[in-house]
C-alpha cells in the first residue's frame, strides 16, 4: 500500500466514522479520536466485505461499499460507547 492509499484510507475513515456516529440517535460520549479509530477500521472492513459481495468496484460512486461503512462505524460507536461506559 503507497502513502497515498494510506492517506486515502484516514480520510475516508474519518468521514465514515462521523456519518456513523451521526447515525445514531443520542449523544455518544466517545472523543473524536475514537470516533476516528472507528471510522478507519469500519472502511477497512466494509471494503472487504463489499469485495467479497462483489459490489466494492462499480460504475461511479459505490453506494453500497459506503452504506455498509456507514453501519460498521454506527455499530462500532455504539459498541466503543457501551465499553467506555461500563469501565
Amino acid at each position: 500500500m503507497e502513502i497515498t492509499g494510506i492517506i486515502t484510507a484516514i480520510v475516508i475513515g474519518v468521514i465514515v466514522g462521523v456519518l456513523g456516529r451521526l447515525v445514531l440517535p443520542g449523544r455518544q460520549r466517545i472523543g473524536v479520536l475514537w470516533t476516528i479509530v472507528v471510522g478507519i477500521v469500519a472502511a477497512l472492513i466494509g471494503t472487504f466485505i463489499a469485495a467479497g459481495l462483489g459490489v466494492a468496484d462499480t460504475g461511479g460512486v459505490d453506494w453500497i461499499e459506503l452504506l455498509i461503512q456507514i453501519g460498521l462505524a454506527a455499530a462500532g460507536v455504539a459498541a466503543v460507547e457501551r465499553m467506555k461506559v461500563r469501565a
